[in-house]
């Protein structure tokens, strides 16, 4: 007679925030699929459901809250995860019924939680789970992550307290999981924490042996180390240390694609100053220049904070004319937001929620207009792209200045013969404010 083995329990995951949280998520749902455990893509299939948190802003904590009470609603056996484990009483005391509470990237925690909550049959397969892991992203690419924590003490920020100070990980550990990762079908390594430039800082910067040499635990290693690795490699989260000058002559040279994403969050000094943030933003354009004249193609994204306690017009004009300068490529801006816990609340001078608005849409007017010339210059020029869909209508792809879901896509005619995670070459026709339109070359 046929052995008819138990069925193991399903469990739901719910991830909410930033890049960062979605790899904390993998690596939960990873654990748990080596121990056995099925997934479920919805509530009524579940065991448990998992909420991954995010409380970096008041609106991101509430967007949660959320999440639990649907969850609560939906399925009645959860298990809070994330950010917002620090405020693990104020969770229970608004939802008693929650399983158990745990913080950001506290995996033994979760995963344990998980085990007392459905617990697995003992005769259930172990195991069964591919050598990169299980993604939550499509396959072709993968979020690495190289630290936890940040050493910063931005005044409107509140991930150290979060999240903790700077850890990083082992630099061999970072390429075996990136050879991985390509083996099994990422094109495209997004590297990603809450500092890239500050990697290693931690642990003094200490080599490993890797492939008969060693590496450094350093950015400009790791990403030297990552280009031999995947085809492509993106940089996320890099503050403009003077160490980075060294990671641009290896996107001349196309080891890395050539794009940056700093986040310089403002330009003023006076502003710059009271968020406690470096204020050499004139020094940060002669930098910019000199990366444009090495690597002519790169990518420059940032994010800026409008509204800040203590901007005044004057601020907000000298952001506007840095921008002018600047010609970033990519930008998005934020309100300022007040957040439980951050130093930037007691500063006076509050901004109305008004003029926050109108500075908002100012800001954004002036990045589109600076976004739309650069990509009408790319018109007529051939450019790779990385192909995210592909339908009867043609494709969708992103070219090296496009990162997932935050920057612009390439809309494809004429490409029904492609494939997801195919990198071909473009001839770009048309542009807007944000998107390229194009058509593949034929080889």
């Amino acid at each position: 007679m046929a052995t008819v083995l138990p069925s193991p329990p399903r469990v739901g995951m719910v991830s909410l925030g930033c890049p960062k949280n979605l790899v904390d998520s993998e690596r939960i749902l990873t654990k748990l699929r080596a121990d056995g455990y099925q997934m479920s893509p919805d509530y009524a299939g579940a065991d448990v459901v998992l909420v991954n948190t995010c409380g970096f802003l008041d609106s991101a904590k509430e967007e949660s809250l959320e999440a639990i009470a649907e969850a609560i609603a939906e399925n009645g056996r959860v298990i809070v995860t994330g950010c917002m484990g620090k405020e693990a009483e104020a969770i229970r005391a608004r939802f008693p019924q929650v399983l158990a509470v745990t913080g950001a990237h506290q995996y033994e925690e979760v995963v344990g939680a998980v085990h007392e909550a459905a617990p697995m049959p003992p005769s259930a397969f172990l195991n069964l789970v591919p050598d990169a892991g299980l993604k939550l992203t499509p396959r072709h690419y993968s979020y690495l992550k190289i630290s936890e924590g940040c050493n910063h003490r931005c005044a409107f920020c509140i991930i150290p307290s979060l999240r903790g100070d700077l850890v990083s990980r082992r630099p061999d550990a970072i390429l075996r999981e990136a050879e991985k990762l390509v083996a099994a079908g990422t094109k495209e390594l997004l590297v990603i924490s809450q500092d890239t430039s500050a990697y290693g800082v931690d642990i003094r910067h200490q080599p490993r042996p890797w492939h008969g040499g060693e590496v450094r635990a350093h950015m400009t290693d790791l990403s030297r180390e990552l280009g031999k690795i995947a085809p492509w490699v993106r940089l996320h989260y890099v503050y403009p240390y003077p160490h980075v000058d060294q990671v641009i002559p290896l996107m001349a040279e196309g080891l890395i694609l050539p794009y940056l994403d700093i986040p310089f969050q403002h330009a003023a000094p006076n502003v710059l100053r009271a968020m406690k943030r470096p204020a050499n933003e004139a020094k940060v354009l002669e930098r910019i220049r000199k990366w444009r004249e090495i690597a002519p193609d790169i990518t420059i994204r940032s994010t800026f904070v409008v509204g800040f306690p203590g901007e005044t017009e004057a601020d907000f004009q000298y952001l506007l004319d840095w921008l002018d300068e600047a010609q970033l490529d990519r930008v998005g801006a934020f309100r300022f937001e007040p957040v439980e816990g951050a130093a930037a609340n007691a500063l006076p001078d509050h901004v109305p929620e008004a003029l926050k608005e109108e500075r908002y849409a100012r800001i954004m007017e002036k990045t589109a207009a600076i976004s739309a010339a650069k990509l009408q210059a790319k018109i007529g020029r051939t450019l790779d792209v990385i192909i995210d869909v592909v339908d009867e209508q043609g494709a969708t792809g992103r070219s090296q200045a496009d990162a997932p879901e935050i920057d612009g896509e390439v809309h494809l005619r004429d490409a029904g013969h492609l494939t997801v995670g195919d990198i071909v070459a473009v001839e770009i026709e048309d542009a807007d404010e944000h998107d390229l339109f194009g058509v593949p070359v034929t080889p």
